[in-house]
């Protein structure tokens, strides 16, 4: 019998920076699927998106936004892969191509943030309210430049539209039933994904600065985001149930196929954050900052945020 993951195991789930390492990961559980799987359209969309986010990819600078980062697509990405492996433990089979439109659509779902060489403009986070109409064209001229089959646009956009919070997959016309479960998988992985991140709690002071520069969200305060998002965790939650159908429960197949243990480790995860983002919030607004201490974000921000820190 397989030991449970200790907790260093399952923290590294949530870890994603090293884009080798979650190459690595996810071509493992992709090969679970189906061993003979052919990875040249995943895996040169990965390369290529690596080095789009990196500056080196042609025409464009280095992706700039610090919440909408390159780790932020790596967690979406893995997330994915781990649910897609979960559908296919549970009973539905998921093709090749299917396998291949979740990779590719995860991977460019927030492709929009980048911007060409000469026409950039502070991080790029100007463009969250289009951000993914412009990712959406991005996908579409990378099909052509790279002569993937032309047909995957049609199902690409429709995916990466899912991921766009201003709509409702249930306002989407789908050609049939098999891509709104694509739709749905990358949805749920896109929320999943980021909200059970290990710096997630950070990152929202980032995802703050990213909606001042898009003059979005009304928020008073860094504060004030803090404070809402226990009700965006609520709407979440319900959207997962609802229009997303539940799909994150068969995560629960890919772990207890991986450590012998059916949890659904991203929820756990998820709800952690917000356990304790509840404990930071009913301190005083002065004290918030100094809960927050992963990755040395906060003192990355300070001096960008209008707020005092305790003496």
């Amino acid at each position: 019998m397989r030991r449970a993951p200790t907790s260093a195991v399952i923290d590294s789930l949530f870890i994603n920076s090293n884009p080798n390492e979650v190459w690595t990961k996810a071509a493992d559980i992709v090969s679970l699927i189906n061993p003979a799987y052919d990875f040249l359209f995943s895996k040169t969309t990965f390369d290529d998106v690596v080095r789009l986010f990196c500056g080196k990819y042609p025409g464009y600078c280095a992706i700039k936004t610090l919440y909408h980062d390159l780790s932020h697509t790596l967690d979406v990405f893995i997330c994915a892969v781990r649910l897609m492996h979960g559908v296919h433990l549970s009973g539905t089979h998921l093709s090749d191509e299917e396998m291949t439109m979740i990779m590719m659509a995860s991977l460019m779902h927030d492709i929009g943030y980048a911007q060409l060489h000469g026409e950039e403009t502070g991080t790029g986070a100007q463009h969250t309210k289009d951000h993914v109409n412009r990712g959406i064209e991005f996908m579409k001229r990378y099909i052509d430049y790279r002569r993937f089959p032309h047909e995957f646009s049609t199902t690409l956009e429709l995916i990466i539209r899912c991921t766009d919070i201003a709509v409702s997959i249930s306002d989407i016309n789908f050609p049939k039933e098999r891509v709104r479960l694509l739709g749905q998988i990358v949805r749920t992985a896109d929320l999943t994904g980021q909200m059970a991140s290990r710096t997630y709690l950070e990152k929202l002071l980032f995802l703050y600065l990213e909606f001042e520069e898009a003059r979005l969200g009304n928020y008073k305060d860094v504060h004030d985001l803090l404070r809402k998002t226990h009700k965006f965790y609520k709407i979440t939650q319900q959207k997962l149930d609802g229009e997303l159908g539940s799909i994150y429960s068969k995560l629960a197949f890919h772990f207890k196929d991986s450590f012998g243990v059916e949890n659904n480790y991203y929820m756990k995860s998820i709800e952690k954050n917000i356990a304790y983002l509840s404990k930071v919030t009913l301190l005083n607004d002065t004290r918030h900052l100094s809960m927050l201490k992963r990755e040395g974000i906060v003192e990355k921000v300070k001096g960008l945020i209008d707020t005092e820190e305790p003496t």
